[in-house]
């Protein structure tokens, strides 16, 4: 009977962790509508209409082939893992500002499924790429074509999202930039099995510097936050997450922190008769810009806030108007999470799948205070949307309107965000530590009256984290 009273509550506890093997988002957690009205469409949307347009040419083809294949980074030599077109990263995608972009992905060898999700371009739900969401993953031997309309210049990746916390370490991803300019100079910095890299290579890279000005365009493919700094030269940070800083200031012997999967661009003007050095973390991966000898510094102390940095403007919506308001509390806790003990994350009290479904309907103005407690840092990351942030920890914003994807959001930090819901669908909040995400922290911004016929696991194997 001791035994009885000790384990059968074990047992309970481990029952209710395991994820089910098919599962629908729309059957997902409980919904949460932020305080508004709890509106329900008379007549559902089926997501997979909402895609890019048919009927025109593409301005941008691009055939990308998915393989499990042994592949080579220059400065350290070959490893085992996946390719896109016989390379990682795979080609880097260019367009121009309203190109219709058409990218046709084929699996050739990659066994549990691939998709391709645009990271932090808001493209048609149908076109995000996320398996059991909003498409089913292509299997080996299956092709899927994605559509969009490249329509905000900036800074973007792209990466698998299935099986995304392996998949894209192991060599899924690639670039995407939208309206490059003449003076660009790509530093985006991935980790393969524990071996840093830029641009796919290890150790010192060197690049020719483009011209007088050099706008350097930060990229990390990491799951967690990246220091970068320029020795040699000062520099302004001119973009975050695709969008441009209003009135950047000249910064000297700082750093500015990149968050995992976040984009910084950076312009620097090359002193005369010499190179400059773009910090990447510390360790022996750096990009030299540039001929001659680079000064190799440490990284500085201080660093550059967003929350003050640059001059205010319009933000084309008022976030007191809010008729949304939910809360994004991140803790954790132990006990099962799919049958396994151990620590795991929750939201708002809840472990996946049973967390908040946070409801909208499209015009809807949205704030989220986005609070974490779990002892860990983590970059949150909401797809189909840029949020402006409002403040940190009480303090508001002051300087240029500071709108992102990738959000970094450390222990014991409180943010306040916004955004207007302008992009209907059905969209993934989550960790862009991906393996956070694959042990739960991740759930939805569900449009009011917008379906989904994807689910997570079943026949497709989909398995988004």
């Amino acid at each position: 009977m001791a035994t009885l009273v000790v384990l059968a509550p074990i047992a309970w506890f481990w029952q209710r962790s395991l994820v089910p093997g098919d599962l629908s988002p729309m059957q997902m957690g409980y919904a949460d509508y932020g305080g508004g009205p709890a509106t329900h469409a008379h007549h559902g949307q089926d997501l997979s209409t909402l895609k890019g347009p048919s009927g025109r040419t593409p301005a941008v083809t691009v055939d990308l082939v998915a393989r499990k294949e042994r592949f080579d980074i220059p400065g350290r030599g070959a490893m085992d893992g996946y390719t896109l077109n016989h390379t990682s990263p795979g080609p880097q995608i260019v367009a121009k500002q309203g190109d219709l972009v058409q990218v046709t992905l084929h699996n050739e060898s990659v066994p549990d499924g691939i998709t391709l999700h645009w990271h932090g371009v808001d493209v048609p739900n149908a076109e995000d790429g996320v398996a059991g969401v909003t498409q089913d993953a292509v299997e080996p031997g299956q092709t899927f074509v994605y559509r969009f309309i490249a329509e905000d210049v900036g800074t973007y990746w792209y990466h698998s999202h299935q099986q995304s916390h392996e998949q894209v370490k192991k060599g899924l991803w690639g670039v995407l930039v939208i309206a490059p300019t003449s003076s660009d100079v790509v530093a985006a910095v991935h980790t393969y099995d524990k071996v840093r890299t830029v641009n796919g290579g290890y150790g010192e890279r060197r690049v020719a510097a483009p011209g007088p000005t050099v706008r350097v365009r930060l990229i990390n493919t990491d799951n967690g936050p990246m220091a970068a700094w320029v020795d040699g030269a000062p520099y302004r940070v001119v973009a975050v997450d695709g969008t441009d800083v209003n009135a950047p200031t000249e910064v000297s012997n700082k750093a500015v922190l990149v968050t995992a999967g976040g984009r910084i661009d950076l312009q620097v003007t090359m002193p005369q008769g010499s190179a400059i050095r773009i910090g990447l973390g510390g360790g022996p991966t750096t990009l030299v810009i540039g001929d001659g000898d680079a000064p190799a510094g440490a990284e500085p102390r201080d660093r550059v806030d967003l929350l003050s940095y640059g001059a205010p403007e319009e933000l084309g919506f008022d976030p007191a108007k809010a008729n949304r308001d939910f809360r994004y509390d991140i803790g954790r806790r132990p006990g099962f999470f799919d049958g396994k003990p151990g620590l795991w994350w929750t939201i708002n009290g809840r472990q996946f799948p049973d967390v908040p479904m946070f409801m909208v309907t499209e015009g809807d103005v949205v704030r989220m205070t986005i609070r974490n407690t779990s002892g860990q840092v983590h970059p949150m990351h909401l797809h189909g949307h840029h949020v402006v942030v409002l403040s940190r920890n009480g303090v508001a914003a002051t300087g240029s309107p500071w709108w992102t994807d990738s959000l970094n959001v450390e222990d014991d930090e409180t943010y306040e965000v916004a955004f207007v819901a302008d992009n209907p669908g059905i969209w993934m909040d989550h960790c862009h530590n991906l393996p956070h995400a694959a042990q739960g922290l991740i759930t939805h911004l569900m449009y009011t009256g917008v379906t989904t016929p994807f689910r997570l696991g079943g026949t497709a194997g989909n398995q988004p984290e």
